[in-house]
């Protein structure tokens, strides 16, 4: 038994070795996605939907555009009529108690962009129904794949403030001021299983590392029993 541990030891050393990063990795990789952030440039923003919606596709039915706030009533999306790639967002929501919306982009296919997309979901957290279920499906996070932290969503009825930064492969998402989640696509390459573990929901079968990084925005309208409500709504894109 004493001659197969010394046998394989180094065999598991190597194994640990390749498979496990350093704290001096971590920083690294840490200090280059920074810089990254650091170094990108944006055009001027303009309003991603256009003053009076005109550059959106949507249903006057289900969506209401009264002094500035963009409100959803029904479960149906409003998109915009082009795609982006490398770009910031900024915009404000209001949750409704027990609300659940998001902001899709990465789009690629708008009839069916529950596979084919990215979501940073938006959610009135205190509802017992959200704050008992996954973390993943709380405000802030990619939705079915990595929770926000910390999690520092307003109660229902007050405006928070939300920032998505998409540069190719690298997301990050800031809430009310603060950053709540950095998400690089390359790490997520299973369908089924997060990097930390946690199942992916069945029906988002396509792992993100192998998505475009090109597509529509859209918002999720009234998905849960509670409107939602956006002002403010504004993009820049990455000057080239």
């Amino acid at each position: 038994m004493k001659a197969l541990i010394m046998a394989i030891g180094p065999l598991l050393f190597l194994l640990f070795a390749c498979g496990a990063e350093s704290p001096q990795q971590e920083e690294e990789a840490e200090s280059t996605t920074q810089s990254i952030w650091e170094s990108l440039s944006y055009q001027q923003p303009i309003s991603l939907f256009g003053a009076e919606l005109e550059l959106a596709e949507f249903s006057d039915t289900a969506w209401r555009l009264e002094e500035g706030v963009l409100s959803a009533y029904h479960d149906e999306f409003i998109w915009t009529q082009r795609e982006y790639d490398n770009f910031r967002l900024e915009l404000e929501f209001k949750n409704a108690a027990g609300t659940n919306s998001g902001v899709i982009f990465y789009c690629s296919d708008k009839a069916d962009w529950v596979p084919n997309s990215l979501e940073v979901q938006i959610a009135d957290d205190y509802a017992e129904k959200w704050a008992a279920g996954e973390a993943f499906a709380r405000s802030g996070a990619i939705y079915g794949h990595q929770p926000a932290t910390p999690e520092i969503v307003k109660a229902a009825g007050e405006w928070n403030q939300l920032v998505v930064e998409a540069q190719d492969q690298l997301i990050r998402v800031s809430l009310n001021g603060e950053v709540v989640n950095e998400f690089n696509m390359a790490e997520f390459t299973s369908g089924t299983v997060n990097p930390d573990g946690s199942a992916v929901p069945p029906w988002l079968p396509n792992p993100p590392a192998g998505m475009p990084t090109k597509g529509y925005l859209g918002f999720q309208g009234k998905h849960g029993d509670a409107p939602i409500h956006f002002r403010n709504v504004r993009i820049a894109e990455a000057t080239k």
